[in-house]
């Protein structure tokens, strides 16, 4: 199956530079083809991959600042921008800024990528119009080698290899009769129905001390400003190394579930919009908006998102399968009883059946993980239900684990479209 090798770069003056020129290049096309898209859908015709290649290759022969990137990355790039209208909508893809967006760009061709081992902590790679580049040798590659994206973040410059491990899922977990809930939260980042709590912090004391500081001196610096650079450039190295162990931390809690459990049970949660502002909200506009602010950054902070595709990537290995819930009355309902009521979950840690019978007492979360566990076992016998179905009848969910992971598809360009010639070149980065 495939999979990511990352390794941070050692580059020399003149390669950073020729990054950054790549980068620029790749930044202005993807622009430029956006637009391109959106006036197109406009007059109600489409632009796909295919002639905008086309138009591409009769661009650099009359602007030369195309050819300083090589050409395969720029049809990369359209590649990409070709997929993202397809999966979101024209119209809903982002613009690609130069202040925000961090630089990155793709070699899709394997045979134009060569890699050396130089010793037991550095090894080199050779990149189209990059030459020979040190990398830090921190894991074996371990396959193939598909393609190389070289990317930057917290002023540091990153390259990802796309491997083919040639490992197969395995058909059956080594533990085919366990099970797990899992209930996401802002106190507890997981915590299972078997009452295991994973959490960790990410960023701190004297970080996040200096984060502060950090954003009162940038409130005070003036936009384009160098000081406002260098300002932003340490605070994307604290962001950096709280975002790394994030991630370290989804990993390693994915990969030790996985291992043991057979079937891992999520709550369906749509958290981008449960992390929406407030202040756009339509019920109710700009009321509680610094309360919900700070819901948001602790939804957003115990990474919720980047643990369940930990958890789907490390279940390729494992045979594990996957399976998110809905989330409604997990909550409330008492996991011996099955008594719902909201007066159930007197606080956030705390948990008691308000049923004259029951008196069930347990904490909130491993209760809620239990409700999360029991839904996934009915899905799992039951099959893939609607999500049009009551949670009064069925448990409702999908399997999502077991996928393997795939690279980037083979996009079919469309025909072009008749009618009025929009500009093609784009303005010089």
């Amino acid at each position: 199956m495939l999979a990511g090798r990352r390794y941070r770069l050692e580059l020399t003056a003149e390669q950073t530079a020729r990054c950054e020129e790549f980068a620029n290049v790749c930044r202005a096309v993807w622009n430029t083809g956006l637009e391109q898209r959106r006036e197109y859908r406009r007059r109600g015709a489409w632009m796909n991959y295919a002639p905008q290649c086309k138009e591409l290759a009769e661009a650099k022969r009359e602007h030369l600042w195309l050819k300083a990137a090589p050409s395969h990355i720029l049809q990369q790039t359209l590649k990409d921008l070709d997929r993202a209208c397809r999966e979101i909508g024209t119209f809903k893809v982002r613009w690609r800024s130069q202040a925000r967006w961090p630089p990155s760009f793709r070699f899709p061709d394997a045979q134009q990528i060569q890699v050396e081992r130089l010793g037991s902590r550095r090894g080199r790679v050779k990149l189209p119009k990059l030459g020979w580049v040190r990398f830090r040798w921190s894991r074996p590659l371990g396959g193939e080698i598909r393609s190389a994206t070289v990317s930057r973040k917290s002023g540091r410059w990153f390259v990802s290899f796309l491997v083919d491990d040639q490992v197969a899922t395995p058909k059956r977990h080594a533990m085919p009769a366990t099970a797990v809930g899992i209930d996401r939260g802002v106190r507890f980042a997981a915590v299972t129905s078997d009452g295991d709590f994973h959490d960790r912090a990410f960023i701190r004391p004297g970080e996040a001390g200096r984060y502060r500081r950090l954003q009162q001196k940038l409130s005070r610096t003036h936009r384009g400003s160098a000081n406002r650079a260098k300002t932003r450039g340490r605070m994307n190295k604290i962001t950096g190394r709280v975002t790394d162990r994030r991630r370290d931390f989804c990993a390693q809690t994915a990969d030790r579930l996985v291992r043991k459990y057979a079937l891992v049970v999520l709550e369906d949660l749509r958290i981008k919009n449960m992390s929406a502002s407030a202040s756009g909200s339509l019920a109710e506009p700009g009321r509680q908006v610094r309360q919900k602010a700070g819901l948001n950054r602790a939804i957003l902070d115990k990474g919720w998102h980047r643990l369940e595709l930990a958890l789907t990537s490390a279940a390729r290995y494992t045979g594990t399968s996957v399976v998110k819930v809905n989330p409604a009355y997990t909550s409330q309902r008492c996991s011996a009883c099955g008594f719902v009521t909201e007066g159930n979950r007197e606080s956030q840690a705390v948990f008691v059946c308000k049923a004259p019978d029951c008196g069930h007492r347990e904490h909130a979360d491993v209760n809620a993980g239990k409700n999360i566990k029991a839904a996934g076992l009915a899905v799992s016998a039951c099959g893939d239900l609607g999500a049009g179905r009551s949670v009064k009848q069925e448990p409702v969910g999908r399997v999502t684990g077991r996928t393997p992971h795939q690279g980037i598809p083979a996009l079919q360009g469309g025909e072009d479209v008749k009618g009025t010639v929009i500009p093609w070149p784009p303005p010089r980065p």
